[in-house]
């Protein structure tokens, strides 16, 4: 049978009688959609987009993509909150700005917030430096975790950030990074390490609170009392710094982010 002949013939009527869609004296049925219990008309199809519109839209999907892929505006600009013009730099501090250049590729962004006044950037620079890399019992990668355990505690974004990076460097362990930024207690940390940073942000929380307990806990753990006078000066110095960098809303070299991960 052909197609058209199919076309042509129509239904027959015992079939039309005994279907619920007939309608009577009609030669078609009409169909209804069932919605909520109530018979209604179906609803047409959708028409096509019109190509006008599809480009439209391809328009707005690539302007939507190109905006996301804009860089951020720049994160330490300015570096800090207060207006303090920077004087110029006494040769030492000259040199030393030279220095970091050429180690790190950058000067980092607190020497540049205490370069208003040379007698302070020579103090900030002697201190952390004696602290931080002058000989010690702790290594650089321990007085590192002091300092990123404080800041937790402070929520300080500068020294987070550019500690945080720090303990990633020496630890070669991003992870370990990450979670002394959080949260240290989750760490895997040795019983050495447990104990100084128990120790340092005791004192930081309370410092009123310390007793003997806690200095003899350290000498448990194998710290000299050379080692926790250098626990405690890495402690108290942090708390300072993560004060006047919350106070001038210090903000860390964007290169810190993205560092050792």
């Amino acid at each position: 049978m052909t197609k058209s002949a199919v076309a042509k013939s129509p239904p027959p009527k015992s079939t039309l009688a005994k279907s619920p869609l007939a309608r009577p004296g009609k030669s078609q049925p009409v169909l209804r959609a069932i919605k909520g219990g109530m018979a209604t008309s179906a609803k047409a199809a959708p028409k096509p987009a019109a190509p006008q519109a599809k480009s439209m839209a391809k328009t707005a999907m690539m302007r939507a993509a190109n905006q996301k892929a804009a860089p951020a505006a720049a994160d330490d600009a300015p570096l800090i909150a207060l207006n303090l013009p920077a004087v110029k730099l006494s040769p030492a501090m000259a040199a030393y700005f030279r220095k970091c250049q050429d180690k790190l590729g950058f000067v980092p962004n607190v020497l540049l917030a205490y370069a208003f006044d040379m007698a302070k950037l020579e103090t900030f620079v002697a201190l952390y430096n004696d602290l931080m890399l002058g000989d010690s019992g702790l290594s650089k990668l321990e007085r590192e975790m002091i300092a990123v355990a404080v800041s937790s505690q402070n929520r300080c974004y500068y020294c987070l950030t550019a500690h945080g990076a720090s303990v990633r460097q020496y630890s070669g362990n991003a992870l370990l990074g990450e979670q002394m930024v959080m949260n240290y207690r989750v760490a895997r940390l040795s019983r050495r390490q447990r104990a100084m940073l128990d120790f340092a942000v005791k004192l930081t929380a309370s410092p009123a609170s310390v007793e003997e307990n806690d200095r003899e806990r350290l000498r448990r753990a194998g710290f000299t009392d050379r080692d926790i006078w250098d626990i405690s000066a890495v402690a108290g110095f942090f708390n300072m710094s993560n004060r006047v960098a919350s106070a001038t809303d210090m903000r860390p070299n964007a290169i810190y982010h993205g560092q050792a991960r």
